[in-house]
């Protein structure tokens, strides 16, 4: 599920040609907490919680979402963003932080927005396409 999302190069700011291991690493890494999305036993989708910093900034978290290609557009996505800012609160964290979202990945960027997220800082052209386009990123944040 991770493989097409990281080797498209176009939502995470990973090399596409990561090998797998590194990848499982980064996903399961040191200080993660990581769920799934699942129906009658088919992977619909994964995320993970995590501190985004530490010390005084160790109350806002940050997570990372993937979505099967098949399961894109039913609403998974929005399933594990209600179940992230579920769980947030009992894990003690008082926000939330998306640090790097691709702006062209609007899907994404209007999900987080109906959610109340809201754009606390734009990074124009932070992230090169696999075109080589350079497009904004976005920082987004949200209080639990």
């Amino acid at each position: 599920m991770l493989e097409p999302v990281f080797r498209s190069g176009d939502t995470y700011a990973i090399d596409a040609d990561i090998p797998k291991d590194a990848a499982l690493d980064y996903w399961f890494g040191l200080e993660r907490t990581v769920f799934v999305c699942e129906d009658a036993g088919v992977l619909l989708g994964t995320y993970y919680i995590v501190r985004n910093q530490k010390g005084g900034g160790s109350h806002v978290c940050n997570c990372g979402y993937v979505t099967a290609e098949a399961s894109r557009g039913r609403g998974v996505a929005r399933a594990m963003l209600a179940h992230s800012l579920e769980v947030g609160p009992g894990m003690g964290f008082r926000a939330m932080q998306y640090n790097f979202v691709v702006s062209t990945n609007t899907r994404a960027v209007e999900t987080w927005q109906r959610a109340g997220f809201e754009v606390a800082g734009r990074l124009p052209g932070a992230f090169r396409m696999p075109s080589g386009a350079e497009v904004d990123a976005l920082v987004m944040y949200r209080r639990l």
